[in-house]
């Protein structure tokens, strides 16, 4: 298989077919091989979008287990209820709408590979509840008390720093020790100037092919741009951004305009931003107001998912569920002085 520089690449895609040419990522990817040589739990740390879903796969195909599942659980994702369900599956019975016997995630990985994607993100709760999964491979399906076991290879990735979380209590220690053999560390886009044109040169062709268009390239102000810009959005934003390029394209060639970024828009609206627009209300100088206003932000930043919103605010999720009622009582006494003045009783 020829190697090339994978960016979102398809689900076949092992290490050989990783090449890079800046020291962060060549670094990342010797560490990787190492662990594809072995059968130990490791963390994959990175910015969101640097592609880590897609290492961690590779790492599978590139293992003993390539013949076993890989399955993939975005520990983000689901509400402390479901994780149960998810992850260790149930019985007939075990709770309304449970018509049949399903396997859960650790079942279905056996003698594979389970991934557990952000792992950081999951609730006190739910680290205690997979940490004697992980630890002895041992579980009981919801609504069983027949004690399962599984051979699955456990690897995890987090945006987030650990040892960080962990010193902050927001992680368990010993539940780190157990999926943290070693570490591989993504390096994010902006440390690899090197990668990126052959990177932008993968996307354009990919793109082509899907769309059934003929782009040779960028043009001057095209490559100035995109070779200029700093990717907060990683891998993930480059290969949006390249294929909706590609889809404005009527020729040839990619120009500027056709170049769309995650920081022109505001992703929630829509609309352009204002850079210079105060962030508390219009007319208000007041230090709630101000908090209250930068909470909705950050809210909006992680698309409304509060632990993580919790986790960039520095506060606990209880702190902030109060901030919450509390601009919610806010808007309501708001509302109703409105009404007043509007006449209404």
């Amino acid at each position: 298989m020829p190697r090339r520089h994978v960016s979102y690449a398809s689900g076949d895609t092992t290490l050989d077919d990783f090449v890079s040419s800046d020291p962060p990522m060549q670094a990342c990817l010797e560490r990787a091989r190492l662990a594809a040589r072995t059968d130990l739990p490791f963390l994959i740390v990175g910015e969101s979008g640097t592609g880590k879903t897609i290492l961690a796969r590779a790492i599978h195909n590139s293992s003993a287990r390539v013949a076993g599942p890989f399955i993939s659980f975005n520990a983000a994702a689901l509400s402390d209820t479901l994780i149960d369900s998810q992850l260790f599956g149930h019985e007939r019975g075990a709770f309304t709408g449970a018509h049949a016997h399903v396997k859960g995630k650790f079942e279905l990985a056996d003698r594979g590979t389970l991934f557990l994607d952000e792992v950081a993100d999951l609730s006190a709760q739910g680290q205690s509840k997979i940490l004697r999964a992980i630890e002895y491979g041992e579980f009981e399906r919801l609504g069983s008390d027949t004690l399962r076991r599984t051979d699955a290879r456990v690897l995890s990735a987090t945006h987030h720093h650990p040892h960080v979380l962990v010193k902050e209590r927001q992680f368990r220690e010993d539940l780190l020790y157990r999926i943290n053999a070693f570490t591989i560390v993504v390096p994010p886009l902006r440390a690899r100037p090197r990668d990126l044109p052959a990177l932008v040169a993968s996307e354009i062709a990919r793109a082509s092919q899907m769309q059934g268009k003929t782009i040779a390239g960028l043009d001057r102000a095209a490559a100035d741009r995109i070779f200029g810009y700093h990717w907060p959005g990683n891998l993930r934003e480059l290969s949006r951004a390249v294929q909706a390029a590609v889809a404005l394209t009527n020729g040839s060639v990619i120009s500027k305009t056709a170049l769309v970024f995650h920081t022109d828009l505001d992703s929630g609206s829509g609309e352009f931003l204002d850079r210079d627009a105060p962030i508390a209300p219009a007319g208000s100088l007041r230090l709630r107001d101000a908090v209250h206003a930068h909470i909705r932000f950050v809210l909006r930043h992680t698309h409304g998912n509060k632990r993580r919103a919790a986790r960039e605010l520095g506060v606990g999720r209880a702190t902030l569920e109060r901030k919450l009622q509390e601009m919610k009582r806010n808007g309501e006494r708001r509302s109703a002085a409105g009404d007043r003045r509007g006449g209404h009783v």
